[in-house]
């Protein structure tokens, strides 16, 4: 019986470990009707004051503009990127923006945010 407990832990600590790179293999975000969403079709947006691949949009920011959070051991790949916040925490960013979501967009699809004090932008198929 010990063995067999044993046996069912190791293969439980694999399976978790292999699990974050199975689970995040797909991209983020998509391109739908022209315009960037995320997983649950929320439009995504960056923030012009953002520069060098870091967000300039901490506390109370961020709290109106979600950043798209990415997990531990997200990896980079193609325009995609992984940038570390003020707070230690990990966020994606595309061709070097960081991204964002907007708290009054309340169903898939809306862009309230676009345009917003000129400095917050609806990321866009580039064609």
């Amino acid at each position: 019986m010990t063995q067999y407990t044993f046996s069912l832990k190791a293969l439980m600590l694999a399976a978790a470990l292999a699990l974050p790179t199975m689970a995040f293999a797909a991209e983020p975000a998509m391109m739908k009707d022209g315009m960037m969403v995320d997983h649950k079709g929320m439009t995504v947006y960056t923030f012009d004051k953002d520069a060098g691949g870091k967000s300039m949009c901490n506390g109370d920011c961020a709290k109106n503009w979600p950043p798209m959070m990415a997990p531990a051991g997200a990896k980079a790949e193609g325009k995609w990127t992984v940038i570390k916040r003020d707070d230690g925490t990990m966020q994606y960013a595309y061709d070097g923006k960081p991204l964002y979501t907007f708290m009054k967009d309340e169903k898939p699809g809306e862009m309230k945010g676009d345009g917003m004090k000129d400095v917050w932008h609806v990321v866009h198929e580039h064609k």
